[in-house]
């Protein structure tokens, strides 16, 4: 199932939650809506999902458009992260709750609804709990159960929201592994929020990056790493090391600081050089910078250097020059990223990806 929205808005009074929203979502695709807490990835879902309404834009499933129509009717499998699950039902009767209500017309057969709730215990790999209580399985166990219910209806959207929140981290890891294979499996479109960003980029075909209920990026998570759209994304994927500086004539000067000038493609004004700690390079000899501290952890070493006012870590494989603390060295920041200073204030536009 194709899954559309465009111009999507909604306030919660007088907070935005979602301000604009554009996405497209592929037919089978795995997207992940990635964010800080308040970012508007849960409104979203919710959004998709019709336990909310927006006060405008539109959401498409396919060719048909969803406003006004109700959770029940769109034809949806939901995930929560406490699973929901009826705790007077066994197993059984929890995956089948979505079909046993269904209405008559198309209701299955008492046999086929057996037959259903059977193959996809089987498929989850807890066919021997049928006959269980949620009171008497583990929480990787009822995130599973939770998954066959919203399975069972034959869904075209699989709308997880933090489903892993509440496990401990080996149950994640190995129900991330298996979740997406059951998505690849039964050739599902499904969208999924997490606050997790080695779940987001292990999981995911394309990952959303959402801040103030707005998008700033949708890629892959090798191209959001590589191209980062703004110094938000930069620094919300990973550790980031920071230089304020000016552009003139299609060069960057690092404000205050005695490094050379590096060629950019930003405009001319203050900006912003971000760079990884394992993308600096010390060079032995003569410098502007001091070695304050060294600590090895395995292949790598954490080097603390003070440049100028500024203190900052590289990370330096064990193959690399090794200095000693109070050495002075030069830095090769070529591999930096420059971003036009407003880039981090919010004034990031949205970013529209179509889909074939």
């Amino acid at each position: 199932m194709k899954v559309t929205v465009h111009a999507l808005r909604k306030c919660f009074g007088k907070t935005v939650a979602l301000n604009d929203i554009n996405l497209a979502v592929a037919d089978g695709e795995f997207l992940a809506l990635l964010g800080p807490s308040g970012s508007g990835k849960t409104s979203l879902l919710r959004m998709l999902a019709g336990l909310e309404f927006a006060d405008s834009g539109s959401i498409t499933f396919g060719e048909r458009t969803m406003d006004g129509v109700p959770a029940r009717e769109r034809g949806i499998g939901f995930v929560f992260q406490h699973y929901a699950l009826f705790r007077h039902m066994t197993v059984a009767r929890n995956v089948s709750f979505g079909l046993d209500v269904l209405g008559r017309r198309r209701r299955p057969s008492p046999e086929e609804i057996r037959a259903r709730v059977q193959s996809l215990l089987d498929m989850m790999g807890i066919a021997d709990l049928a006959e269980r209580y949620p009171h008497q399985i583990s929480g990787g166990q009822r995130q599973r159960v939770a998954l066959a219910r919203a399975l069972a209806t034959g869904p075209g959207l699989l709308l997880l929201d933090e489903p892993f929140g509440a496990l401990d981290a080996k149950v994640r890891k190995n129900l991330r592994v298996w979740l997406r294979d059951v998505h690849d499996r039964m050739g599902l479109t499904s969208i999924f929020v997490t606050h997790d960003q080695a779940e987001a980029m292990e999981m995911a075909d394309r990952v959303a990056i959402l801040r103030a209920g707005r998008i700033e990026q949708v890629d892959t998570p090798d191209r959001l790493h590589a191209e980062p759209a703004n110094a938000f994304v930069h620094e919300f994927l990973g550790d980031s090391v920071r230089f304020a500086c000016t552009v003139r004539d299609g060069r960057a000067y690092f404000d205050g600081l005695p490094l050379p000038a590096l060629p950019t493609a930003c405009p001319p004004g203050p900006a912003l050089a971000l760079i990884r700690p394992h993308e600096i390079e010390l060079l032995p000899g003569a410098g502007p910078a001091q070695v304050m501290s060294l600590h090895v952890a395995g292949l790598s070493r954490r080097t603390g250097i003070a440049l100028g006012r500024q203190t900052l870590e590289v990370i330096q494989t064990a193959h690399g020059w090794t200095p000693v603390v109070g050495d002075a060295c030069g830095l090769d920041l070529s591999k930096a990223r420059f971003y036009a200073a407003d880039s981090e204030a919010g004034s990031a536009r949205d970013v529209v990806t179509e889909v074939a």
